[in-house]
């Protein structure tokens, strides 16, 4: 059960401009922004990792 959201929490995010480059291209092929991407990528791996805590 996801919980509402009164506001997102904002975060620093240093990358190496080889990373952001990779990052920027795959956003850009499925049409979100840099920070949509890393958004994304974060909540599929949350939900990835809470998937396999309930298989064990």
């Amino acid at each position: 059960m996801e919980e509402k959201e009164a506001g997102k929490k904002q975060l620093l995010l240093r990358l190496s401009p080889a990373l952001w480059r990779e990052l920027a291209a795959w956003a850009k092929d499925d049409f979100r922004s840099i920070n949509g991407q890393i958004e994304y990528l974060l909540h599929e791996s949350v939900r990835k990792r809470k998937e396999g805590r309930q298989k064990a």
